[in-house]
């Protein structure tokens, strides 16, 4: 159970931590973060080529990347959920209060949210509105035509782009804290005697895939699936319970156990449901809507195979990789930055390069290259500019002796 000095710590109404117990940090979660990171660029490298609709097309469109893409997409962004809850824990158990936690993910969260939102996203938007047939300079259309609400060749304003994940981070740590300050004892204690539940037999891995699949289901016909802060219930209901999941792991040791037994089947759970995500994909390409009961069976499919895949990385992060090394702490910090930096580099170097008619490796080369660089960037320049670091969602710089303590918690970055 949680140490009882920290459930006594939050009392009904008080949302005052007592000093939580000392937790090594989990370097295993730090690499999985990263890896995590690094798949989804390369995921938003490879949509330029792949025959779906995104912000920019090649010429090139290849059929062969649907069936790693298309099983790589059920739990790609579960997963950057479920280690950002963990961080989420490590980061209440610093902060000591409710408040404080609340207070650090505005500064860690809303702050790039709202740089990227006035700086990194109109670049994208530009884009796609000259997609549309807009010819004015990007200076127009920033000061002018960027902050408008609704229709405008034919894209919709205002746009999260990818800052989607930013928002919904914050909204969920938001609540999250407002639970903690109203009923914060009672929250904690909750969630570990949920942990202990699950530490049972293999319950970690059904009853959790069960509850994500009925949930799902239950509003697959009722809301549309839409992206938005206050209409995506249905990815809500999916990415909430996997925060949650990794902010009690952070808390509930008995738990890793428990992923050590089930991580096999994990694995075959993820290779069995990858079938009908895969067949659903290949059978209704594009724009093709399949009935109500295959398109039933393949989010019930994409729920399980979510679940199931964050079981066995969890449990390859804690057993092959919880070890340090020089470049842990370097990359860690430098998620945020490349994950701000690089959904519009990909779209201006693919906008300005594609008219070059260049082979497809060639094209995707440059994608890469163009925009590795652009991160690697962002990251050393801004990362030593002391007002800029808080922008691309860097801590303020601090004394050696301070970030020294700080690295022997387990926060395995941010967000």
């Amino acid at each position: 159970m949680l140490n009882q000095v920290q459930h006594d710590g939050l009392k009904k109404g008080d949302a005052t931590l007592a000093p939580p117990a000392r937790r090594a940090r989990h370097y295993g979660l730090d690499w999985l973060r990263i890896a995590a990171f690094a798949l989804l660029i390369l995921y938003h490298i490879a949509m330029v080529f792949a025959p779906w609709d995104w912000v920019i097309k090649t010429n090139h469109s290849y059929a062969a990347l649907i069936p790693p893409m298309a099983v790589l997409t059920p739990w790609r962004l579960p997963l950057l959920f479920a280690v950002s809850g963990y961080a989420s824990r490590a980061l209440l158990d610093r902060s000591g209060s409710a408040g404080a936690f609340a207070r650090s993910r505005a500064a860690r969260l809303l702050v790039p949210l709202a740089f990227g939102m006035a700086v990194l996203v109109p670049l994208e938007m530009w884009v796609r509105v000259m997609e549309g047939g807009y010819r004015l300079p990007y200076l127009h259309f920033w000061a002018y035509d960027y902050w408008r609400r609704g229709v405008f060749y034919g894209v919709i304003f205002p746009s999260w782009e990818h800052l989607w994940f930013v928002a919904y981070l914050a909204a969920y740590s938001f609540v999250l804290s407002a639970a903690l300050a109203w009923r914060g004892a009672g929250v904690l204690r909750g969630l570990d005697r949920g942990a202990d539940w699950l530490a049972v037999g293999y319950r970690i891995l059904w009853a959790p895939a069960l509850v994500l699949a009925v949930l799902r289901l239950a509003l697959l016909f009722v809301v549309p699936e839409r992206q938005g802060l206050v209409s995506d219930w249905g990815g809500h209901s999916q990415y909430v319970p996997q925060f949650l999941f990794g902010f009690a792991l952070a808390g509930a040791p008995q738990l890793w156990p428990a992923l050590a037994r089930a991580w096999k089947p994990a694995l075959a759970v993820a290779a069995i449901a990858a079938v009908p995500v895969l067949a659903v994909e290949i059978a209704y390409p594009g724009a093709a809507v399949p009935s109500h009961a295959v398109m039933a069976l393949d989010r019930a499919a994409r729920s399980a195979m979510a679940w199931s895949m964050i079981v066995a990385l969890f449990q390859l992060a804690d057993r092959w990789w919880n070890r340090d090394h020089r470049w842990r702490r370097p990359l860690a910090e430098a998620v945020f930055p490349f994950y701000l930096v690089h959904h519009p580099a990909i779209v201006l170097i693919a906008w300005y390069t594609l008219p070059l008619g260049l082979p497809p490796l060639g094209e995707f080369a440059l994608l890469l290259t163009g925009t590795a660089l652009a991160c690697v960037a962002a990251y050393a320049v801004g990362g030593r500019i002391g007002w800029v670091r808080p922008l691309i969602g860097l801590r303020p710089r601090l004394a050696a002796g301070v970030r020294s303590a700080r690295e022997t918690q387990a926060t395995p970055g941010v967000p």
